[in-house]
């Protein structure tokens, strides 16, 4: 262990610089402000940290919820399995998603007036609030895999008690603020494009969100298989693919109902960098998933699996930025494209999430009991390793 702390590879390295730079980016943001760390202005306040690290952060992390949902509240045993590692993968987004946060606000010290000082008219104060119990409802969901590390039977046994009720809260949390994040941006009509505006939009967010959370759940299980060399269920990433590809239809058609009866569809035709953003979305995010997951010879195939869930995942994370950088771009005067501090701010906070994630998967029994883990290898490693999944 001590050796492989110890031995320098060149994503490690490319990972410490990217920490460094990050780290560094920090102490210009909190020392000189936002208006010498960002581009950010009076006229584009919402930049790459509320579109990438918060929309994109907590909608990447909804397999928690959503496989939370499958197997303890429809019971669906056979998904067990899956569980653990996709409440990890949401409680570190979530927790992540507070930190850019933190980057992003004028006064990050005063954070907490969400707590005493409540607006029940704000959309602001509801997703504060979700947030909040939701990232202690995720520990509360993680915390058996903890007292299982340290040998406290006890308290698991009181935990273990009480967990149909609390994972219960957390759908409930989730949904309201997967949601409710859509709904930040309905009070701006004028100022997002016809193409991204909706009243529909907390629908498509929670129907996204929904969909790209199984994706996210196929993903982090072939990079994990890949970098810990356990086996992969096959079976139920399969599942997990057709039921993203059901909701990515139903979010799909209403997206283009609505266009229809609204008199939106006359934008498709005016041909522009934001009109190609919008088909670029739809090719990546729905087209080709749709083609490969809608027939189970390639639903059942490891390399289309993994394939079509980085283009459902690429997909999201291209409409949620579309919905909160394009659309705001394309219909104001005001020009953004996020500062070098910006960006290395969200790779640090990326880094740092998956350095998190494999620390946790060394340390604790996150894998059921058949998955054997051996060989670790970093799981930045893992991505840029050559895709092999003939096994």
């Amino acid at each position: 262990m001590k050796n492989s702390i110890l031995k320098f590879t060149f994503w490690k390295v490319v990972a410490v610089i990217i920490i460094v730079a990050g780290l560094y980016s920090a102490f210009i943001r909190f020392t000189q402000g936002l208006g010498a760390s960002t581009n950010l202005s009076d006229a584009f306040p919402w930049g790459l940290w509320i579109g990438f690290d918060m929309l994109c952060g907590v909608g990447l992390a909804a397999g928690g919820f959503a496989i939370c949902a499958v197997t303890h509240i429809f019971n669906v045993e056979k998904f067990k399995p899956l569980a653990r590692p996709a409440i990890l993968t949401a409680f570190l987004g979530y927790i992540l998603a507070v930190c850019g946060l933190m980057f992003d606000l004028g006064r990050p010290w005063a954070i907490w007036h969400a707590i005493i000082m409540w607006n029940t008219h704000s959309v602001m104060f509801e997703v504060a609030w979700c947030v909040m119990l939701y990232s202690t409802v995720l520990f509360l969901e993680f915390f058996p895999v903890v007292l299982e590390r340290f040998k406290l039977p006890k308290i698991l046994k009181i935990i273990k008690r009480v967990s149909i009720p609390i994972m219960m809260l957390g759908i409930l949390l989730s949904t309201l603020h997967q949601s409710s994040l859509g709904s930040l941006y309905l009070i701006m009509p004028e100022k997002m494009h016809p193409l991204w505006y909706s009243p529909l939009l907390p629908v498509f967010f929670y129907l996204s969100a929904i969909s790209t959370g199984f994706a996210m759940v196929i993903f982090e299980a072939f990079l994990s298989a890949r970098a810990y060399n356990h086996g992969l269920k096959l079976n139920l990433l399969s599942a997990c693919s057709f039921i993203s590809i059901i909701f990515i239809i139903i979010n799909f058609t209403l997206k283009i109902v609505y266009l229809s009866m609204s008199g939106k569809l006359q934008y498709l035709l005016i041909l522009s960098p934001v009109t190609y953003l919008f088909y670029l979305e739809i090719l990546i995010g729905t087209i080709v998933p749709a083609f490969f997951l809608s027939s189970r010879k390639f639903r059942e195939d490891k390399k289309y699996l993994y394939f079509s869930s980085v283009f459902i995942i690429s997909g999201f994370l291209l409409n949620r930025i579309n919905v909160s950088i394009t659309s705001l771009a394309a219909m104001s005067k005001a020009s953004y494209f996020p500062s070098i501090t910006e960006i290395s701010v969200t790779m640090m906070l990326v880094v740092i999430g998956m350095w998190a994630f494999k620390l946790i998967i060394q340390n604790f029994p996150v894998f059921s009991e058949e998955l054997e883990l051996e060989k670790p290898v970093s799981v930045i490693e893992s991505i840029s390793k050559p895709l092999t999944l003939s096994e």
